[in-house]
């Protein structure tokens, strides 16, 4: 059964009758460009073929009301009196909220909403929610649909409702990727290039160990780079070359140091990354790709021991060209880069090395780059 059937048909046991649309939003893994969204950077995001539905219908009065297949719970709110509580709901009452905010006017509904992106995974289940919810909205109300608007608002639910202060690569992927490319993302001018991916394999690499990005030590590293930035004299470490900071480092401590070398290298690593990209220059995205991943775990510290060790059994795998953790870190996802013939090999290979090592069972998925944020039944 596939995840639309899957939500047609609990809806149909939940309300009796047919929605009138599903919408979804995919995941998204990111290949190279790590915690510089945040910091007006590059990154190289692509959606994913996992994704978070929901089947809806209108309702005629002030209540939202929604099944999470997931979590087998009824949740609702009322559009004219959202207050911040916890738990799955509140990506949706934050939606609702900023929605609003922003002179939105929202039309209730009901529906069933079910997801297959592993939860704190760094495959963004988050921006999903909030992208899907926002189209759940547009279908039952009056408002025209802006992609970009949406994903704006979209973090803005999770920098103000949520408390975490991340960019907007996550939003942006979800709510505008292509079928078949890989977004290039300006996180200042939220200018978009798409890069096709062609006869290569993307496979992420789920540790599986967690970790809650409120609770972390993200915050920290959001809160670390705009003090570098300021010692440096510039608005954020997007604003000054690798040579040019080579210059200053005087100017920071030891940690602000590797903190800012880190996002100024990696935004130097995306641009390179996009040439490769262009040349089918696999070898040397792969190249990338790892001093993406030794710059995040000593320059920025967001690595783990179950990151790490994932990576090195990629990187055994001949035919691996790069690897690296992805997402912002302390847990989650490694994402590697697999010629297609051998991906089966790759992922078995993978999986009993980790285990041997780590004791624990990775989860492997093979993912073509995904359409964005869209409505599939209407």
């Amino acid at each position: 059964m596939t995840n639309e059937e899957k939500v047609l048909k609990t809806f149909k046991e939940k309300f009796g009758q047919e929605p009138k649309y599903i919408v979804r939003a995919p995941g998204r893994v990111n290949l190279i460009g790590e915690h510089t969204d945040y910091n007006d950077g590059f990154v190289m995001p692509m959606a994913i073929e996992r994704s978070i539905w929901i089947a809806l219908r209108p309702r005629f009065d002030n209540l939202v009301k929604i099944y999470s297949v997931n979590n087998q719970e009824w949740g609702e709110f009322e559009l004219a009196n959202i207050e911040k509580e916890s738990g799955w709901l509140e990506y949706i009452k934050g939606l609702a909220f900023y929605l609003q905010v922003a002179a939105y006017s929202l039309n209730a509904w009901e529906g069933v909403i079910y997801g297959d992106i592993p939860r704190g995974a760094g495959l963004s289940s988050s921006a999903a929610l909030e992208l899907v919810s926002a189209r759940a909205f547009f279908e039952v109300s009056n408002f025209t649909w802006d992609a970009k608007e949406m994903a704006l608002i979209s973090q803005k639910v999770e920098n103000d409702w949520l408390g975490l202060n991340s960019g907007i690569m996550d939003q942006l992927v979800v709510a505008t990727a292509k079928k078949g490319f890989a977004s290039v993302i300006d996180c200042r001018s939220l200018e978009t290039k798409n890069y096709p991916i062609h006869n290569i394999a993307v496979v992420i690499m789920d540790t599986n160990t967690r970790r809650g990005l409120v609770d972390s030590k993200y915050n920290e590293r959001f809160a670390q780079c705009q003090e570098a930035a300021k010692l440096l004299g510039i608005k954020t470490l997007r604003d000054i070359s690798l040579k040019e900071f080579e210059e200053k480092t005087s100017l920071l401590s030891t940690l602000l140091e590797k903190r800012a070398r880190h996002v100024i290298s990696e935004n130097e690593r995306v641009i390179a990354a996009t040439k490769a990209l262009e040349k089918s220059d696999y070898k040397t995205f792969g190249q990338l790709m790892l001093a993406s991943h030794k710059s995040l775990e000593n320059d920025f510290e967001v690595s783990s021991k179950a990151l790490n060790i994932m990576v090195d059994c990629a990187l055994k795998q001949i035919s691996c060209y790069g690897a690296r953790m992805t997402g912002a870190g302390f847990g989650g996802c490694a994402v590697a880069l697999v010629e297609t013939k051998y991906i089966q090999d790759f992922s078995n290979a993978v999986r009993n090395l980790y285990y041997k090592q780590m004791n624990i069972h990775a989860t492997v998925y093979i993912s073509g780059a995904a359409d964005g944020t869209k409505t599939v039944l209407f």
